[in-house]
């Protein structure tokens, strides 16, 4: 069995209104993550991602571009306690 991993992302840059939380989602169930993604109100999209070690690599690689109308300046990942976020992946409301 994969090992299994859990990051906070914090990604700047002109992330939001370019359909990143979509995208992000849409990726995360390509690759079979679980978690969340939301706007926040510094202008940043965070998210926490759970699931296979390799999963968890391809969205945070993922993140360091986005999708075409993002300009990603950059990408702050920090590891948290695998959580049981339940299955899927959701949009949340901005915080």
């Amino acid at each position: 069995m994969d090992a299994m991993a859990s990051v906070e992302i914090t990604v700047r840059g002109h992330v939001q209104g370019v359909g990143f939380r979509w995208a992000l989602r849409a990726e995360a169930e390509r690759v079979g993550a679980s978690g969340w993604v939301r706007n926040r109100r510094d202008g940043a999209v965070e998210a926490h991602i759970a699931g296979t070690a390799a999963a968890v690599e391809a969205l945070v690689t993922w993140a360091q571009h986005g999708p075409p109308l993002a300009r990603v300046e950059r990408v702050e990942v920090t590891e948290t306690p695998e959580s049981a976020d339940g299955d899927g992946f959701r949009i949340r409301d901005s915080a």
